[in-house]
C-alpha cells in the first residue's frame, strides 16, 4: 500500500516541530539532567529518532545500514526485550554523542524514512510509523516541560526566548458552575478507526451514580486561599503517604512558585519569574495536592469515567487533570506483541490517570478517550485539578 500524502506530511511536521523546541536552546541546555524524571534535550532528540530505526528501518527497509551500532545503547529509554541501555539517572552524563551527531542522525533517520515511504509499504509500516509519530508528539510536551524545569531552576530563571505556539496561563471565561450527570450504564473507551493507544482499547460499559463535575478548573486565587488557610500544613486533608512526601520534600506551593514580599510569583517560560494571575488556571500540582484540595473543599476528584462521561459537556485541554482512577487496564486490555507491549501495559501499577491535555500537549494527539498517567509525587507537567460531587 502507498503510505497517504497526509501521513507522510504528518511526519515531517512532526519531525520539524521538535526541532522547532530546542531551537531557543544555547548548546548547554541540551545535556542538563536536574532530577531523574527530566531527560535532557539531546537525550529527547536522539531517543525519538531510534525509535524510528529501531522499529521500522531495521526491520522494513531493504540494506539499511544503522546510523550508529552505539546509539540503541543509548537512546533506548525502557524497552527491556530489546537491550541493554544507558540508566535513566545517567542521561545527563552524556557529553556524547555530541548535540551536531544527534541532528545528523536525526536527519539521516528522516530522510532514510522518506526513502521508504516512496515506494509501496506494507500495513504494518503505516501503523509502526503513526505509533512512531504520536511517540513523538509525546515527546515534544515532555521536552516543553523538561525544558521549563531546566531553565526554572537555574537561578537566573531564563527566559525561554522560543516562539512557543501555546500560553501558559489560561483563564476560563464561563462562570463557575456544576454540571450534573444523571446515573446509569454508558460506554467508556476508544471505538473509532481513528489512531489511540492500546491502553485506550476495550470499548466497555461502566455504571455511574449520580454526580456533579465543575465546568471549570481551580484557579490561582483558589489555591492562594489554600494554602493561607493552612491546607499545606492540616495533616487530616492529606493521604498518610501524601503528608510524608510534603514533610520530606518541605512542599508549601506549588512547583516554580515563589512569595515575594507579600506576592505570589511563579517561573514561566514566556516570561521568566512573574507575578501569578489568580484568575488563570492552577498548573504543576501532585495527585496528592490534588486530592487534599479537594478535601479542604469537603468535594473530591473525579474518577475517569466520570470524566469521560462529562468531556462533552467541558472546555478541557489546558491542563491534565488528575481523577480518583488508579491506572488499570480495561476489560479483555492485550498488550503489543513484542517490544511494542513495554509502550503502556507495563506500567499499570501504582500510577493515577489524568485526562484532558495540558496547553503543551502537541496538536492532533489527545482525546476525550486518551489516559495520561503520573505517579502521585509527580507536578513538572501542567497538572490541574476540577472538582467533583
Amino acid at each position: 500500500m502507498i503510505v497517504t500524502e497526509n501521513l507522510l506530511e504528518f511526519f515531517l511536521e512532526t519531525r520539524q516541530h521538535t526541532e522547532r523546541l530546542c531551537k531557543p536552546l544555547e548548546i548547554e541546555d541540551y545535556v542538563v539532567q536536574p532530577i531523574v524524571d527530566v531527560s535532557p534535550p539531546k537525550w529527547h532528540l536522539g531517543h525519538t529518532t531510534w525509535f524510528f530505526e529501531e522499529f521500522i528501518l531495521k526491520h522494513h527497509k531493504e540494506g539499511y545500514t544503522l546510523f550508529s551500532d552505539d546509539f540503541a545503547f543509548v537512546f533506548n529509554s525502557y524497552y527491556e526485550s530489546i537491550g541493554k541501555r544507558v540508566v535513566r539517572t545517567d542521561r545527563g552524563n552524556l557529553s556524547r554523542p555530541t548535540v551536531d551527531q544527534v541532528y545528523a542522525y536525526r536527519k539521516y533517520v528522516t530522510e532514510a524514512l522518506k526513502d521508504l515511504l516512496e515506494g509501496d509499504v506494507s500495513a504494518e509500516v503505516t501503523k509502526l510509523l503513526t505509533i512512531g509519530i504520536h511517540h513523538e508528539k509525546q515527546h515534544q510536551e515532555l521536552l516543553a516541560t523538561d525544558i521549563k524545569y531546566i531553565l526554572g531552576n537555574n537561578p537566573l530563571m531564563p527566559v525561554y526566548g522560543g516562539d512557543i505556539s501555546f500560553r501558559e496561563s489560561v483563564k476560563e471565561t464561563p462562570q463557575s458552575q456544576w454540571t450534573h450527570i444523571t446515573e446509569g450504564v454508558y460506554e467508556i473507551g476508544h471505538n473509532t478507526t481513528e489512531f489511540c493507544y492500546d491502553n485506550e482499547l476495550g470499548h466497555h460499559k461502566v455504571y455511574l451514580h449520580d454526580y456533579a463535575i465543575s465546568n471549570t478548573l481551580v484557579t490561582n486565587g483558589e489555591w492562594i486561599a489554600f494554602i493561607e488557610a493552612g491546607g499545606y500544613n492540616k495533616t487530616l486533608l492529606w493521604h498518610a503517604e501524601g503528608w510524608d512526601w510534603v514533610q520530606k520534600n518541605n512542599i508549601e506551593c506549588p512547583m516554580y512558585w515563589h512569595k515575594v514580599g507579600d506576592k505570589w510569583y511563579h517561573y514561566t517560560l514566556e516570561k521568566g519569574l512573574q507575578e501569578i494571575d489568580e484568575s488563570a488556571s492552577l498548573a504543576h500540582i501532585s495527585y496528592y495536592e490534588a486530592f487534599a484540595y479537594a478535601q479542604y473543599k469537603g468535594l473530591r476528584l473525579p474518577t475517569e469515567f466520570e470524566w469521560e462521561v462529562a468531556s462533552k459537556h467541558l472546555d478541557w485541554g489546558d491542563r491534565w487533570e488528575w481523577t480518583e482512577s488508579a491506572y488499570l487496564p480495561y476489560p479483555g486490555y492485550k498488550k503489543e506483541e513484542g517490544a511494542l507491549g513495554e509502550y503502556n501495559g507495563k506500567f499499570m501499577v501504582n500510577q493515577k490517570v489524568l485526562r484532558g491535555g495540558s496547553v503543551a500537549t502537541s496538536s492532533k494527539h489527545t482525546r476525550h478517550t486518551y489516559r495520561n498517567f503520573f505517579q502521585t509525587g509527580l507536578r513538572w507537567q501542567f497538572t490541574g485539578l476540577r472538582l467533583a460531587k
